[in-house]
């Protein structure tokens, strides 16, 4: 057998049937369903870059959704958040020169360079912008990088809400320590690799929360005080109880609605600069109540609004991981309905509205 035939095998030994359970669980027939996913990707890989004898790795990285803390991240609040068994998966090799060559499920093959490192606005949000910024990152940190050959396939669609460039971003991430570092980059520091991409070659001014749901996994409560987050992990059975998560395919995208969802940390960031702050994280609740007459004027309403639901939402997410550990569910999911009435009234992003 040749090495792809052997790693092909590989995948229906107990071993690896045990890492696919962890990634995605055991229900139905998933394990068959991504085992053979798995063995497809190393098919597509053997033909696309088979002549190469660089041993093959397989990197995944999770979506996320976010159960608490809508927007509070970007102004250093408290969240909410767990990996889904959705994910972004690669089959790669190393390269001996900086080329890396991604061929991805659904669209073009690309190529990128990776002696070319700058941030460019005409790459703003492409592939190549965040190959090229999580290796630029890197390098920044001391970090070796190099070039790859991948295939890539995706359950976390594209505009779907559970951040896909996140789950790319953090796999990449990943790749890149894999193949030519230790492998063993802490999840915080994957997850500022990551957020890095986006935000300075990307051009989205996310904040850290999709990147360290995806980094971290599992179910995670993340207090973004300090440039160090602060990051707990959670159990709890919602199958024991007869819940689980359903992602529900709407049809919608949030792809062309970028300018959007940055008008939410930058109407945040007018309030608290109005306190001679950067963030509402800065400004004690109390001050901002007591300010509120002096607030309308100057500046805009719903600014104002959008700084109410992150007081309100840091303190649902408090509720919520209080009512996880103490097993009152019902409470919880007051909380969580509570978070989307506020998301709706208060910071107006359940839906966009075309401009005139």
């Amino acid at each position: 057998m040749n090495r792809y035939e052997v790693w092909t095998e590989s995948l229906t030994g107990s071993e690896a049937q045990a890492r696919l359970a962890v990634l995605y669980g055991s229900r139905g027939d998933v394990l068959r369903r991504q085992t053979a996913r798995y063995q497809a990707l190393l098919a597509r890989h053997e033909q696309d870059f088979g002549a190469e004898k660089a041993p093959v790795r397989l990197i995944s990285a999770p979506g996320r959704t976010e159960i608490g803390g809508n927007h509070t991240d970007h102004n250093r609040g408290k969240v909410l958040a767990a990996a889904v068994n959705l994910d972004t998966l690669a089959a790669v090799s190393p390269r001996k020169d900086m080329l890396v060559h991604l061929h991805s499920a659904g669209y073009r093959p690309i190529t990128v360079d990776l002696k070319d490192l700058e941030a460019s606005r005409s790459e703003f949000g492409t592939t190549r912008a965040l190959l090229r910024g999580v290796a630029c990152r890197m390098k920044q940190m001391g970090c070796r990088i190099g070039g790859f050959d991948a295939c890539v396939t995706s359950t976390v669609a594209s505009g779907s809400g559970l951040s896909s460039s996140a789950a790319f971003e953090v796999m990449v991430t990943a790749i890149q320590d894999k193949l030519y570092n230790s492998g063993d980059m802490d999840f915080k520091s994957r997850a500022k690799v990551s957020q890095y991409a986006e935000n300075v070659h990307f051009g989205k001014p996310s904040g850290l929360l999709d990147q360290m749901a995806s980094a971290a996994g599992g179910l995670v409560t993340v207090d973004f005080r300090e440039d160090d987050p602060e990051v707990s992990p959670l159990s709890y059975d919602f199958a024991a109880k007869g819940y689980a998560i359903v992602v529900v395919g709407t049809g919608g995208s949030h792809a062309d609605l970028t300018d959007y969802y940055a008008s939410i940390p930058a109407e945040m960031k007018r309030v608290a600069a109005f306190f001679g702050q950067d963030v509402l994280r800065r400004v004690p609740e109390a001050q901002f109540t007591d300010a509120l007459p002096s607030l309308y004027g100057k500046v805009p309403d719903r600014a104002i609004l959008r700084a109410l639901h992150f007081y309100q939402e840091n303190a649902r997410v408090q509720a919520q991981v209080a009512a996880l550990r103490e097993d009152r569910l019902e409470d919880f999911f007051r909380e969580i309905i509570a978070s989307g009435r506020s998301s709706f009234m208060y910071l107006q992003n359940v839906y966009a509205r075309p401009t005139e």
